[in-house]
This record gives C-alpha cells, structure tokens and sequence, in this order.
C-alpha cells in the first residue's frame, strides 16, 4: 500500500512554476520516504507491477506517481528485467468486480492525472498565498481554499441577508368544522372573495372573523388521489453527514470518525465516495432479505438503481452499505456513536430496495358567503397510509405523519362552524447554516465537499 500520495507539492514553497505554464514540483513527504524505499524493493524483486488505486482522478495521480518513482513509465528504462506494469480499476470491493478488473487491465489515464494536477495547482495558487494573509489578519493556522473561501463567502452572503432582513407581520385562521354525522376536522382559509388571502394585523382579522361567523358553509368538492412516496437513495458522503448531522446534530467530522470505526472493523464499505451504485452482489443480498423478513409484497419486481445527480461525482466506489445486510446492528463493544450510524446505514440501504409507500391524499375545499363583499374559502388536505412500504424500517412515529384522515365527505354537505382559531405570524430570515445545509449547499454549486 502506498498509504495515499507518494509525491505532492513542497509545503515549504509555492512549488508551482507560474512562468513557464504552471509546471508543477513534485517532491516526497516526509512520511512517504520509507513507504517508496519499501515500494522499489519490492518492485525489484516482482515480475510485475498492478496499480490498483482508486478510480477517481486522486487515484489514478497516486497511480502515475507510483510508476515514475517506481520507473514503470514506457518511456523511462525500468530497473527490473522483463517488468511489466498493469492498471487494474474496480468501484466495488466485491470478488466478481476485483477479479474482472485484473482480468482487463488498462494504461494510466493522463486525462484523469491531468484533471487532479489541476485542481492540486488551483489549490495551491488560491489557498498558499491567502492562508498567510488569514495569519496575519484572523489567526494563525487558518487553511484557505477552494472549497473552505467560498464556504466562508457563503456563509458571510447568508449572515448579511439576516441583517437587513425586515420581518413583517401576517396572520392565519384556522377553523374547526363540524359534520352532519358530528365528525370533527380541521381546515386553513385559503381564500377572500376568489383572492389568496393577506391578513396583516389583529384589527383585519377581527372583522374578517366577526363575517366568518355569519357565514353558512358547505362542501364544495372533495378530491381523492393515491400518491407514492419513494425511498431515498443509499448514503454518499455528503448525504450521511446531512443524515446524521439532521436526526442527531452530529458535526460531519463526528460523522466520519464513527464511520471509519465502522469501516476498519469491516461493518460497511467505504465510507468516503460521491457514488449511489450499489454492486449487483449487494443488491441480490439485500432483495433477498428484504423477500425473507418482510416477504414479497415489500419486494419491487426489479431491483432499484439509483443514478448520481451530482455532474461533479466521479463515483470512484459503490454507495455507504454495510457489508452483511443481516447484521441489523453494529458490534456491542463499539460506542454509541457508531451504533447510530450504523443504524442510519443500515435502514437506509434496505430502505432503498424496498417498495414505494401507497399515500391516499384527500383534499376538500369548503366555501362560505356571508355576503356579496364577503365569500370564503377554505381547504382541508387528509391522507392515509394504505400500504406502508419502506416506511416500515422507520418505526411508527414515520407512519403517523401519512396518517392524518378527514371524514368521509360528500359534495354538497353542510358543515356547522365550531371553533375559530386565529393565529399571529411574524416572516423569519433564512436560517443560519449549519454543518448540514453548508454541505449540501456546496455540493448542489458544485463546489465540492469540506474534508
């Protein structure tokens, strides 16, 4: 193992040659020495080289810097008699896809290497001459970016939206009807004389309640729709450090530590990809399960694919799963953190294979006239979960938030007015980011995620 990069950038200087056309300086780490000291003794002794880095443009750079040092390059004279040097490329960690990448090798990718090269140069001509600025301005240590600028732009932009922010004033009335069969829901005014409605103080709403009051109501239609709730797709980066950063306040760096135990001990795969491909190994595993413990009316005909939105995602390895579907919870001897998001991991990837929930929606509208100057509206939206689906693996308290019905209603019924709630609003400034929403934000720009 080459343990990362054996070749980088002096940290000492600039390290880019701004005058003849970027030429970049390589130079060995510290802590690489003894790693390239071992890879050539190694190399000396083998009849051939296989370069089995990751796939993704950081992968196949380490891979190139691997052969020069190593004089694997066809256009260096190798060390080593008869040697011969192979790229063998896998995005899954599964026997079938290793065995198919060493049985057809391929060279380096310079258009790969050439893309990393860049972007190391871009990082280094922005980040190396603005960290020192930072030092001396902020506090020393401070890392410029890339990536970390335009995160401290973004969240400088968000904080001055806040600031001149003003925040207005608006109210909302709810009503409770009553049915011929003295069935009791709720319902939103929606409307005023055929407009949206914009009640702006309590001396408005008053007046609008006292004509509410003498108003007689109906239903003026009611209309029944089945919708289908999806599940969402298996974990990527980015998207297990807003999961979890959501349901646990966890930080992403929290995130990552309790997913790298789970990693090292084997519980689930590689925990750091932008891909949302499952290998087909995986999916015949967790099909299997899902038809075993659920049985087959949970079960979709075909397995699910789920295709990266992310144009910048290179999906070097397949999507976070754990690597044995049937083991529901991580080992007891690890912590809580890693308990959780194994948890996270775990519902997510079975999920994902699951069928669609079956939602029907009801949405009633209920007119009312107390005058020629004063005719309501107002509308009622119920649901009922009929077939709970994926939404199984999420315990009760999802279920009830598809669970919410109105009473059986029929065009034409009069409905008797019993309760008048009105409500005051103030509009709020869009909330500060969190770790959460910042990552996401970045990755929807295409700017790419924090480290």
């Amino acid at each position: 193992a080459s343990m990362g990069h054996i070749l980088d950038l002096p940290k000492s200087k600039l390290g880019v040659d701004t005058e003849h056309n970027f030429e970049p300086e390589y130079v060995p780490s510290l802590r690489s020495k003894p790693v390239i000291k071992t890879l050539k003794s190694k190399a000396s002794k083998a009849s051939a080289v296989w370069l089995s880095t990751d796939p993704d443009r950081e992968g196949e750079a380490i891979a190139w810097h691997i052969a020069e040092v190593l004089g694997l390059r066809k256009n260096q004279k190798s060390k080593v008699k008869n040697q011969k040097f192979r790229r063998a490329v896998f995005h899954e960690i599964t026997p079938e896809a290793v065995k198919e990448a060493f049985a057809h090798p391929r060279d380096l990718d310079m258009n790969l290497v050439d893309s990393q090269q860049a972007r190391r140069i871009l990082d280094r001509l922005v980040g190396y001459k603005l960290s020192p600025l930072l030092w001396k301005k902020v506090r020393y240590g401070l890392s410029a970016g890339r990536v970390q600028s335009v995160a401290v732009r973004l969240i400088v932009e968000r904080e001055r939206e806040r600031t001149s922010f003003n925040s207005t004033e608006y109210w909302s009335v709810e009503v409770e009807f009553s049915t011929e069969k003295n069935e009791t829901f709720s319902s939103q005014l929606a409307e005023i004389n055929g407009k949206k409605i914009a009640l702006g103080n309590k001396g408005e709403v008053d007046a609008i309640l006292e004509k509410i009051k003498e108003s007689a109501y109906k239903v003026s239609s009611v209309e029944t729709t089945e919708k289908r709730r999806n599940p969402y797709a298996p974990f990527t980066t980015s998207s297990l450090q807003q999961a979890a950063g959501n349901r646990y306040g966890f930080t992403a760096s929290r995130v990552m530590k309790a997913a790298q135990v789970l990693y090292e001990n084997g519980l689930i795969t590689y925990m750091r990809t932008d891909s949302t491909n499952l290998a087909a190994a995986a999916l015949t595993q967790v099909r299997q399960f899902i038809e075993k413990e659920f049985g087959v009316a949970y079960l979709p005909e075909i397995a699910r694919i789920y295709k990266t939105k992310s144009k910048m995602a290179q999906e070097a390895h397949e999507a976070i799963r754990p690597t044995k579907v049937e083991l529901r919870t991580a080992n007891s001897e690890l912590s809580g953190d890693e308990a959780k998001i194994y948890e996270l991991i775990w519902q997510r990837t079975v999920a994902c294979q699951m069928k669609e929930a079956l939602i029907e929606q009801t949405s009633a509208t209920i007119e009312g006239r107390a005058d020629s100057d004063h005719q309501f509206k107002f509308k009622s939206v119920g649901s009922l979960l009929k077939f709970d689906g994926w939404l199984k693996l999420l315990g009760k308290g999802e279920e009830d938030e598809t669970d919410n019905r109105l009473p059986a209603l029929s065009t034409g019924e009069k409905l008797e007015l019993m309760n008048l709630i009105p409500s005051q609003h103030f509009t709020e400034a869009q909330a500060r980011f969190t770790e959460a929403t910042l990552i996401k934000t970045l990755e929807e720009l295409g700017i790419g995620r924090p480290s």
